[in-house]
């Protein structure tokens, strides 16, 4: 993990003025803290982007001049946040200081009258309740959203469960690759429970899945579960209907369908067949709704029609978003391009809102296409409710850790259907960075930081909420974005993007506030290129980081210039006479004589999660071989000038400083293992002396595979998101190497080392 630690110089020009004043970063520093300067084509692009006119320095100054004014024509914002018991700072014109009322929540009241602290701001006596409250001050009302100081945290759930004595531990696992020797195809929701299961009964404490945000029913080979349509709803192909219906009207379904031998084929597949797979999943379900009135109980039947009046708009929009997708992808067979049919941004103009009357007017003559949409939804809602129960019942005590990933496609359910919160003609990305040396365009869209504000930040909480629900933790997918979001041009290179600001101690607040409504922990993917002193601010607010122990090195008093080919568009700055650029050749020569030392396990952040690897990154078994390395070859990941020879060379190095970093931990000794006998149970136990608040461990890892999941950069030629798992996860946890696997993580010590003496612990252990 790469830290920024230096602020570059302010903006100068009047353009550059204009892109600090609309939240655009035209000077930042890049992941070897070099500070670099956004050419100015690509800031002119960016703000245009934005609606704000920037060709000359009139207009620059013209744009700043729109903002301001229009940022005037509101005397609070629909919603302020604040700290518990800290003084509430309200923005505010000049004139006197008025009186105010606070409603809480729990429909007690408080009035007095704000002090003025300076020109424009008032301020409020600390508020000791935490929640959603009514402030009007004035003729003006907000909501005041005033959170705890920090988020629930392991500990809270430990201590919540009644077990005090031990640290967390869990396991992430793909869903989609577990296996319950029932003919699905693919791991569904009843997988995860066994799962949750299986774990409980070797202590762990969580299972992180990947997002499981609603897809795509009518394009199914838009699989990524980074890449969805709706982070608001979830994807019905993870159902498993015997949960409600039964098994017996299931096999009933597939026999009617005749499609037995099929899905009996595409479960006995190594990787998923999704697009072949989805229909098939989709067809049972379909049977099944169409005799849900014979098939399910009165209760059952109440229960959907009350989840469907619970989801209101919302969910009603995402159904009929599905049901017309479906409809204008079935009329454009062999008329239109397949893009054109499913993207709502080129559907027909009355149809690209929700709020249009032929919008209403097409789920009244298709009503039962939308009620079978939210039908899918409640299952899929239901299906998650009972792995979490299930979980919780087997003794976990967080559960299930879901997954927030940090944009979804424009063209989408949620970009739909909340078009005014999102950012248009732009996607999220990263700028170029030692693992992704041609910065990487992930193609989803955000939200608008100056939306989010207009509108009290409701996209953003739903969102939230919608993922805690039947969850006892969130993973939120490059949490840098609270803080800042690299943009990149729709049509630019990754590189030829700029950072946007976001209103970070707002979401941290919201955040943490939501994690104490849910009793829900908070993990934040930090890893890339991080903003000074936003770790910090993670931690004090309670949001767990991540350590990776590719990333937890010892810190070089003088590490190298990256290569050219990693500067981003920006133009790079020198400072102190040194150059800002080095070949490749020079890092390959730099690290070869000097790679840098594995962290030990005591000096591991503790407000974090401590995990050896991430569905992004290699494997233990992956790393220790050059797996990576060699798909990255295969695929033209290589930074320029980077030969696989050079890399495996550097690989070798690193192998031998973690070998020796195990070896002075009595984890390991004698000769170094061949490449293809990771200890993968040493670093496990390595992991387990760290004083991380939860200790998680990718599955691949517990069974020792040599492939990741993805492969970031990739979108074919690397089976990303398909490949499933030999073993059954009912008998999974109780195999020999499993088991000793697990043992080492939640001990810190190898099968066969002596217990420590009393009052001592395994060398590098933690408390």
């Amino acid at each position: 993990m790469n830290v920024a630690t230096a602020r570059p110089a302010p903006p100068a020009t009047p353009l550059q003025a204009l892109a600090m004043r609309a939240g655009v970063q035209p000077l930042w520093l890049d992941a070897w803290d070099r500070p670099c300067t956004v050419a100015d084509d690509v800031l002119r692009r960016v703000l245009a982007g934005l609606g704000l006119a920037c060709a000359t320095d009139s207009q620059c100054e013209a744009s700043r001049a729109w903002l301001d004014a229009d940022d005037a024509t509101q005397p609070l914002p629909p919603l302020l946040t604040a700290d518990q018991e800290a003084v509430v700072h309200l923005p505010w014109r000049p004139g006197p200081d008025p009186r105010y009322r606070l409603e809480l929540e729990d429909g007690r009241h408080v009035a007095g009258t704000a002090a003025r602290e300076d020109a424009y701001t008032l301020k409020l006596p600390p508020v000791g309740t935490c929640g959603y409250h009514r402030l009007s001050i004035g003729d003006a009302e907000t909501t005041l959203a005033v959170a705890p100081s920090r988020c629930y945290l392991p500990e809270d759930a430990l201590r919540e469960a009644g077990r005090r004595a031990r640290r967390a531990w869990g396991v992430a696992v793909q869903l989609y690759s577990l296996r319950r020797g029932a003919p699905a195809g693919l791991g569904d929701l009843t997988a995860l429970a066994i799962c949750c299961q299986a774990a409980a009964r070797k202590h762990a404490d969580a299972v992180a899945i990947t997002p499981l945000h609603a897809g795509f029913s009518a394009l199914p080979e838009r699989f990524s579960p980074y890449a969805p349509s709706s982070r608001l709803f979830r994807n019905p192909l993870y159902v498993d209907p015997c949960a409600l219906f039964g098994q017996g009207a299931v096999d009933s379904a597939v026999a009617a369908l005749g499609i037995g031998p099929l899905l009996a084929r595409h479960e006995r597949r190594a990787r998923i067949d999704w697009a072949a797979l989805s229909p098939l999943r989709y067809a049972v379900l379909r049977w099944l709704w169409q005799r849900s009135e014979q098939l399910l109980a009165p209760g059952m039947l109440r229960a959907c029609a009350a989840f469907r009046s619970r989801g209101g708009s919302a969910l009603h929009a995402h159904a009929c978003y599905e049901a017309i997708q479906a409809r204008r992808m079935a009329e454009a067979a062999n008329r239109m391009h397949t893009h054109e049919a499913a993207d709502w941004r080129c559907w027909p103009v009355p149809l690209r809102s929700p709020a249009d009357p032929a919008v209403t007017a097409f789920a009244s003559a298709h009503a039962e296409e939308i009620a079978y949409h939210s039908f899918l939804q409640w299952l899929a809602c239901d299906g998650l409710a009972r792995a979490q129960h299930a979980a919780r019942e087997a003794g976990m005590a967080i559960g299930i850790i879901a997954d927030l990933a940090v944009g979804t496609d424009p063209g989408g359910s949620h970009a739909w259907s909340h078009q005014q919160e999102f950012l248009t003609g732009f996607h999220a990305g990263a700028p170029p960075d030692r693992y992704n040396p041609q910065g990487q365009d992930w193609g989803g869209a955000v939200f608008s930081p100056r939306q989010l504000r207009r509108h009290g930040y409701a996209a953003f909480i739903d969102t939230l909420r919608a993922n805690l629900a039947h969850a006892g933790g969130l993973r939120i997918d490059h949490v840098l974005g609270l803080a800042r979001v690299w943009l990149v041009p729709a049509g630019a290179s990754a590189r030829e993007g700029a950072y946007f600001s976001f209103p970070l101690q707002d979401l941290l607040r919201l955040v943490v506030l939501e994690s104490w409504r849910h009793r829900a922990i908070i993990v934040g993917e930090n890893l890339g290129t991080v903003p000074a002193e936003f770790d910090t601010m993670l931690s004090a607010h309670g949001v767990l980081g991540i350590g990776v122990l590719w990333f937890e090195r010892v810190p070089s008093d003088a590490p190298p210039a990256p290569a050219e080919s990693t500067a981003t568009t920006a133009t790079t700055a020198t400072t102190a006479g040194t150059a800002g650029t080095a070949t490749t050749a020079d890092i390959a020569d730099t690290e070869a004589t000097a790679p840098p030392a594995f962290l030990p396990p005591a000096l591991w952040p503790v407000q974090a999660v401590a995990t050896s690897s991430t569905h992004d990154l290699p494997t233990i078994a992956g790393w220790w071989w050059g797996r990576d390395l060699a798909w990255r070859a295969r695929l033209g990941l290589l930074a320029p000038g980077e030969s696989l020879p050079a890399a495996q060379g550097i690989r070798a190095l690193e192998r031998t400083a973690l070998w020796q970093a195990l070896c002075a931990a009595d984890l390991a000794g004698g000769a170094e293992p061949a490449r293809a006998q990771a200890p993968v149970e040493a670093v496990l136990a390595w992991l387990g002396r760290t004083p991380a608040a939860l200790r998680l461990v990718p599955l691949e890892d517990l069974l020792g595979l040599r492939e990741q999941p993805n492969l970031p950069g990739t979108t074919s030629g690397h089976p990303n998101w398909q490949r499933r798992l030999d073993a059954d996860v009912r008998d999974l946890f109780d195999a020999p190497a499993i088991r000793a696997r697990a043992a080492a993580l939640r001990s810190g010590r190898l099968r066969g080392a002596p217990p420590p003496l009393p009052g001592t612990r395994p060398t590098g252990a933690s408390p």
